[in-house]
């Protein structure tokens, strides 16, 4: 099964959306809640390339972008092969 991690906000809608569809899915996957600990905010921003928005969606250490690029793998049935490594 793949490692999954998500940088989110509680308050954010896309966050929610996107966790939603890795937990439909079945996929367990690690929640940093940048809100909760501020100082994992530069961590996920030297992760992701400079991606300063949430969520930021890494799959086996691979930026996969947010939830929109997240949800564009799944329209195009590319999500569940990145899923099953």
């Amino acid at each position: 099964m793949s490692k999954v991690e998500v940088y989110s906000k509680g308050y954010c809608p896309f966050c929610h959306r996107a966790k939603a569809l890795l937990t439909q899915k079945g996929i367990e996957f690690i929640e940093y809640e940048i809100d909760v600990r501020p100082e994992l905010r530069d961590e996920m921003i030297t992760r992701a390339n400079g991606g300063h928005t949430v969520p930021q969606i890494f799959i086996n250490d691979q930026h996969i972008g947010g939830c929109d690029e997240m949800l564009g793998l799944e329209a195009r049935n590319k999500l569940d092969p990145l899923l099953a490594v």
